[in-house]
This record gives structure tokens, C-alpha cells and sequence, in this order.
């Protein structure tokens, strides 16, 4: 077992958004929730990406928001952590716009990193599937392995040491699979990494994703080959 460190003294939840006025305060109220179950201060970064729509009315006071025009979820996310002040006991953490945090999303990454974990790599779920014919569900059950020591990646359920972030060289700019790319350097790096079902993100199954290859796409695919990764 890892030996203990002192827990993170602060909390960075970044949050991209693209016209997500209809999904986001389901969102930021769950991450409300969730940083009112730990002990030190979390602060919220809503990254607006190129939006058109009232996404940016949807922000509270209390949080920040950002506006970029990348149309890219990884370059969002990369710069909603390069926003503002962070410092050597610093946790990041990253979820969706269309996501829902469970209220023990962020204390399950604190004990992580007490526990000397230096990322949380979590797992989603998935309550409906109104968009999708019963074939796509059931192909995603048989395939899709919540379980502690899982080896899935999602950007809805990302956190880390802020050091060890930018000591991989954070989030690429790509259009996507940002996530997968920043976890595979994680490993790389021999960063100790906590594969965590503890606190599934609730996930939306839109077939409109908004992001080129995330998960509406993913489940696309499903769909079109019956084939899951």
C-alpha cells in the first residue's frame, strides 16, 4: 500500500460546456452537493465553449466561468485548469456538462489521495436509454465493467494532484479522447492511480453528443458493429 500524505488542502472542478443550458444546473448542483461533503474549499470552473445559447446564465454565483472558442472538450478542459491560482496541495477534478455527480464524487478523491493515490480514474453509469434501441443497453451492460480495478477512462470522472497534471503536461490539445491520452501519460509516468467504482458519474445517453468521438459516438458504435471497447 501507498503511505499516506497530507489530503488536498483545496479542490478545482473543471466543467467544459457547448449549448448545454438544458443539462448544466443539474450538473453544478450536483457538484454543490458533493463539495459540500468535504472539509476544504472547492472552487468551480464552467468552460464555455463557443456556446450560443443561455449556458452562461446557467452559471450561479459562487462559480467561475470561462469562454473559449476552441469547439474541442480537451482544449476546454485544459484551460479551465490553466485558469487561475493553483498550488502544490491542489486537487483537480473533471467532469460533464450532461453528467451528474454522485454527493460522494469528491470525498472518494480526497481518501484516494490521502491514501497516497496520486489520480482517481472513475466509472460511469447510466440510468436510461430513451434515445437508444434495447440492443445498445444491453451490449453496453454485458461489455462495461464497474468494478474496483477497472481499466475505463471517461473525462466525466477524472481527478488528480494539480502537480502531477501539469507534471505530465496536463490535457493535449486534441479533439478528442483527451482523457484517454492524459491517463495513458499518467501510467507512463508510474503516477499511482486509484481505478475507482466508488462514485459512478451519472451519464447522459444523448445521441446528439457534443464532443467528436465521446460517448454518444461510442454508442454509436454499439449500435452500428455490436463490437464494445
Amino acid at each position: 500500500m501507498a503511505a499516506a500524505r497530507p489530503r488536498p488542502e483545496s479542490i478545482v472542478v473543471v466543467v467544459p460546456a457547448h449549448n448545454e443550458m438544458d443539462v448544466l444546473p443539474a450538473c453544478l448542483s450536483s457538484i454543490d452537493v458533493a463539495a459540500e461533503m468535504v472539509d476544504v474549499p472547492v472552487r468551480v470552473v464552467v468552460v464555455l465553449d463557443d456556446c450560443s445559447d443561455e449556458t452562461a446564465a446557467c452559471v450561479p454565483d459562487g462559480m467561475e466561468s470561462i469562454a473559449v472558442s476552441g469547439r474541442s472538450v480537451g482544449q476546454a478542459r485544459k484551460a479551465g485548469f490553466d485558469h487561475g491560482f493553483w498550488d502544490d496541495q491542489t486537487w483537480f477534478a473533471t467532469t460533464d456538462a450532461d453528467s451528474v455527480v454522485p454527493p460522494n464524487w469528491l470525498s472518494e478523491q480526497l481518501s484516494a489521495a490521502a491514501d497516497g493515490s496520486d489520480a482517481f480514474v472513475g466509472t460511469i453509469a447510466v440510468r436510461t436509454w430513451p434515445d437508444w434501441p434495447p440492443e445498445v443497453a444491453a451490449k453496453f451492460s454485458a461489455e462495461y465493467q464497474p468494478a474496483e480495478g477497472h481499466r475505463h477512462v471517461h473525462g466525466a470522472n477524472l481527478g488528480m494532484w494539480a502537480s502531477v497534471y501539469f507534471g505530465v503536461g496536463g490535457f493535449a490539445l486534441i479533439d478528442h479522447d483527451e482523457d484517454v491520452d492524459l491517463v495513458a501519460r499518467l501510467r507512463l509516468a508510474g503516477v499511482r492511480i486509484r481505478w475507482s467504482a466508488r462514485a459512478p458519474v451519472l451519464t447522459s445517453t444523448r445521441r446528439d453528443g457534443r464532443a467528436t468521438g465521446g460517448f454518444a459516438d461510442y454508442l454509436g458504435g454499439l449500435l452500428d458493429t455490436g463490437e464494445a471497447s
